[in-house]
């Protein structure tokens, strides 16, 4: 039985200084070139390597559909800055956006790859700030690196 792939959110939470350019070129490979940028990617084994090389300078975890819905509504562009609609979900053979949703979120649809949509979220900085301190990992009480589900509601403060 094939094993179900999982939808993640990555958000870069660093700027640039101080940064190798091994893991600048990683950064922009994954499209995340400014601060408070998110972007939507499946856990391959390619993406993790990918994440776990710039860990220091972003985070990420495994994202709910409420808030792919979230994103997708309040954050999501189409070429020439225009808003993500209901019309263009149709124009997808979707419903709404909310089926959008579901589709990107069970890994039917890969969300880089929808034709005219920017494939980054540009994002706020969090209501009330990061709760601890960008540098450190979360594990130790910061806000870099994997945090599984919590990144929903560190994305509920961002959008």
């Amino acid at each position: 039985m094939a094993e179900q792939r999982k939808c993640l959110v990555a958000v870069r939470i660093r700027g640039l200084s101080d940064i190798s350019q091994e893991t600048k070129d990683t950064l922009m490979m994954l499209r995340l070139t400014r601060n408070c940028h998110a972007t939507l990617l499946d856990d391959r084994p390619a993406y993790n390597g990918m994440l776990r090389k710039s860990q220091h300078c972003l985070t990420w975890g495994e994202v709910s559909q409420e808030s792919i819905a979230l994103l997708l509504k309040k954050r999501g562009r189409l070429v020439g800055d225009k808003k993500l609609t209901d019309e263009y979900a149709k124009e997808l053979d979707y419903k709404s956006l909310d089926d959008l949703a579901e589709a990107i979120f069970k890994v039917d649809i890969e969300f880089s790859s929808l034709p005219e949509v920017k494939p980054v979220f540009r994002l706020r900085p969090p209501k009330k700030g990061y709760k601890g301190k960008v540098k450190k990992s979360y594990a130790a009480g910061g806000e870099a690196g994997y945090r599984g589900d919590a990144i929903n509601d560190l994305l509920k403060r961002m959008v």
